[in-house]
């Protein structure tokens, strides 16, 4: 990857990583720590890869992105704020009655295309769209990511299986797998693993990605795109809470805001992130 463009995304990645940490404070509730993992791959899809424009959110042909594990909205809500979506100032009222930004994606939203929480949903919504695509012959192209505790529910799996018999191209499906879920590890609740191994037998074309690494992640991203006739699956291995260094591979912060010392010392640790990249 040019190291120009790299630095871009790092720096916009960190920014992204301080919108979602401002929102969930603000609220008083939400979902740190699966917000903070797919931050870079979000900020990479926004910034280098989405045929998107905040000025025509609604255009035919632009690309489609899904929010399947919607409870990690405060993520995708500070990069379309970051993009020019809505203003910044609008994560400081997520979750509030009337506001905005609720605590999953809305479609009213500018920039949302699909109402999302409800685990397993997402990745069918999905399918429908990308075949939807491939029936009206137009080119572009749907990505959704997913939980690693959320390919736990069995509809995940009809949606695999959907997408590969109608070669759906056009789909590409991140896994993230931070290995922990909000009652502890993935392993020990209900193991999903291995997860490469099973979209593999489900007819997927299967990528491997460090998801904080944005040389990894133009690879993987690039090489979805030589795909054909077959659905691709990321699985990008992440960091929980990634970024903020006492929520890293913290299963308690899956569901918890940060009180006002601990929404300090995070701002201070991504500020100080933030200064040694735009250094």
């Amino acid at each position: 990857m040019d190291e120009t463009l790299k630095k871009q995304l790092e720096t916009t990645a960190c920014k992204v990583r301080m919108g979602i940490i401002e929102g969930v404070y603000n609220a008083k509730s939400g979902h740190p720590g699966g917000s903070l993992s797919i931050a870079d791959t979000l900020t990479y899809l926004y910034f280098a890869k989405l045929n998107v424009y905040p000025d025509n959110p609604d255009l035919q042909d632009r690309d489609r992105f899904v929010l399947s594990k919607g409870h990690t909205a405060p993520a995708l809500y500070s990069v379309l704020a970051q993009k020019g979506f809505f203003p910044y100032d609008e994560l400081k009222s997520l979750r509030h009655i009337g506001a905005l930004l609720q605590g999953h994606p809305c479609i009213h939203i500018p920039g949302v295309d699909m109402s999302s929480g409800s685990l397993g949903q997402g990745i069918s919504v999905a399918c429908g769209m990308a075949l939807s695509g491939k029936i009206s012959g137009d080119t572009y192209k749907v990505y959704t990511v997913l939980g690693d505790g959320e390919i736990q529910e069995g509809q995940v799996w009809e949606a695999a299986m959907f997408a590969a018999h109608y070669k759906l191209d056009n789909l590409v499906a991140i896994v993230d797998n931070n290995g922990l879920q909000i009652d502890g590890c993935v392993s020990d609740v209900m193991s999903p693993y291995p997860i490469v191994d099973k979209f593999k037998a489900f007819g997927w074309h299967v990528i491997e990605m460090d998801a904080h690494d944005f040389d990894s992640i133009e690879k993987a991203f690039n090489e979805a795109e030589t795909i054909v006739n077959q659905p691709v699956a990321i699985v990008q291995k992440s960091v929980k809470g990634k970024g903020v260094s006492f929520m890293e591979n913290q299963c308690s912060w899956h569901g918890t805001a940060p009180n006002a010392e601990q929404y300090a010392q995070a701002m201070a640790e991504l500020e100080e992130t933030l200064k040694s990249l735009e250094g």
